[in-house]
């Protein structure tokens, strides 16, 4: 069974982050959301809050479960048994950062591929930094998160529903 880890903050998940993770799914039997618990970041949402922001949106996808994780990413997935880690790719500007990212992590664990996917071209521009902030200001950003983001985000920035 092939095992794929597709890490990140998700805070919160975009529809960018939504389709990276679709997209893999046909690719891989089982996929692993392992939410990082990286608080360095300053998240908006607490882990357990984008965990459950996640989970709302893969009712249809039998093959995909949601986790956390803290510590270094290679260990994650071997305790997992995954074979490879899912990483999306908006823009030319992200590749340098996932490129040292990847080549750290194959320094640790040479077996461990990172397959890189790019999400519609609708969302390249979308990042979830971003739609906190338009958010925060009452800016339109339906389109870019799920419904139950939306939400999350106006109770978060006290917006009327």
């Amino acid at each position: 069974m092939r095992t794929a880890i597709y890490p990140g903050t998700f805070d919160p998940v975009t529809n960018g982050h939504l389709d990276v993770l679709f997209r893999a799914s046909h690719i891989f039997d089982s996929i692993i959301i392992a939410v990082a618990e990286n608080e360095e970041k300053q998240p908006l949402f607490t882990l357990e809050a984008r965990q459950a922001l996640i989970r709302e949106n893969l009712a249809e996808r039998q093959n995909v479960r949601v986790t956390s994780f803290s510590g270094l990413l290679v260990d994650y997935a071997r305790e997992m048994g995954a074979s490879a880690i899912v990483r999306g790719l908006r823009a030319v500007s992200d590749f340098e950062f996932e490129f040292q990212l990847t080549q750290m992590n194959r320094h640790l664990d040479d077996e461990l591929e990172t397959i890189f996917l790019m999400p519609k071209q609708e969302y390249f521009f979308t990042s979830s930094s971003l739609i906190k902030q338009v958010a925060r200001f009452e800016g339109k950003i339906d389109y870019l998160v799920p419904a139950n983001v939306a939400i999350a985000l106006r109770e978060k920035f006290g917006h009327q529903i």
